[in-house]
Formats: structure tokens, sequence, C-alpha cells
């Protein structure tokens, strides 16, 4: 059936900027496959790690970037959010990065991030890593789109930044206990990205391992 999906779906996408995360994001949220056909729109929750708030300033550090003397805010922060998700197991959820690339920016920075003991409490409730990535070549194009709307420009000067780190959350990812899907977005329109995304996940009966 058109509508059939597996209940409750729970994804986290990871990758580096300029990899379509945020605009698969908004984009699963809506699709009637993966969150449900819905007569009216209602509150379907997105997270993100990239979340600037705690400090009060703009593009201050986030769960995945902050300094040391935030760590134990950020570990507070991670086990709310994993223990909401313990609650309201029976919901669908769309993170739009998490653990994984606070344990590679963290790493870049030659700071230890320990995400064994998210993963094992996310698993049991059947969330699944997708890793969006692209060719290495066609991240310039991809800055050239960005560039039309960011207001932080500055940030995608050093495209090299980003296949480093594209390189290293691959490599974080073939660790993770969770299920992964490695996503190429190169060319791709979010809504065929969902699509695809929505296929692997139905595909795996990850929610099994809910019961």
């Amino acid at each position: 059936m058109e509508n059939s999906r597996p209940l409750c779906p729970k994804v986290i996408l990871e990758g580096t900027r300029l990899t379509k995360k945020t605009e698969l994001a908004f984009t699963l949220r809506d699709h009637p496959r993966f969150a449900g056909a819905r007569r009216y729109r209602y509150h379907l929750p997105l997270v993100s790690a990239e979340w600037s708030g705690l400090t009060n300033e703009a593009w201050g550090p986030s769960l995945i970037s902050f300094p040391p003397e935030h760590e134990e805010t950020v570990l507070e922060t991670y086990r709310t959010w994993v223990r909401l998700f313990e609650l309201h197991r029976y919901y669908t959820w769309v993170v739009d990065r998490f653990h994984l690339s606070t344990a590679v920016h963290q790493q870049r920075h030659d700071r230890a991030f320990d995400v064994e003991w998210i993963e094992r409490r996310l698993r049991p409730l059947g969330f699944a890593v997708v890793l969006c990535t692209r060719t290495p070549e066609s991240f310039p194009e991809a800055r050239e789109e960005r560039l039309r709307v960011s207001a932080n420009p500055v940030q995608y000067d050093d495209l090299d930044v980003f296949v480093r780190e594209q390189d290293a959350l691959r490599t974080a990812a073939a660790s993770s206990a969770l299920p992964v899907l490695e996503l190429d977005v190169t060319g791709r329109s979010e809504a065929e990205l969902a699509d695809e995304v929505t296929d692997w996940y139905s595909s795996r009966k990850l929610l099994q391992l809910e019961h």
C-alpha cells in the first residue's frame, strides 16, 4: 500500500556540511511513507546537535563543537535527549546530526567522546544512521548554491575541511553499533533521497528491535 510504513521510524542524519542533511530531514518529516499520510500538519519533531544554545551568542558552541568547559553540560544534554527518546519510543524522530558528528569533531581537537553508551540505548528503540555524503568534486557547486542563502558564508571557505570530515565520519559510521546507510546525495533531489531512506529503513524491519 502507498501509505504503509514502519511504525514510528527513527533516523539520525549524519554528514559534513553541504550534504543536504537538513533538507532531507524536513523532507522525511513530511514524507507520507516515512512519517505517515497526514490530512493536516501536526508536530513531528526535528532534533539537532548543531543547536548553539549553550551560550548567549550567535554561532556559539553546540553539542558538536563544544569546548572542554562545556563537557558536563553537553553530556547532561545527551542523557536528556536519550532518555526522552526512551520515554517516547513510540514516536517518529528525525535527528539532524548527533553523536557521531560530536565524536568526529572532538577527535579532531584531540578529545575523546564516548558514543558507546548512547548507541547501546538507541539501538533497542530502532534508531538507524543515515550518513549523507557527496563526491569530493561536487562540493564547490554545493557551496555556490549554499552561499545564496547563508548568513555565515565564511564557514564554507575551505572545502578540504569538509572532505576530511566526511572521511572521518565514514570511519566513525563503520564502527557504529547502529544500522548505517551511506547515502550519496550528489545530483539527487530531496524527494529521491527520502524515498531511498524510507525503502531502506522499511526493508531492515528495524522496529522489531523494540519488542
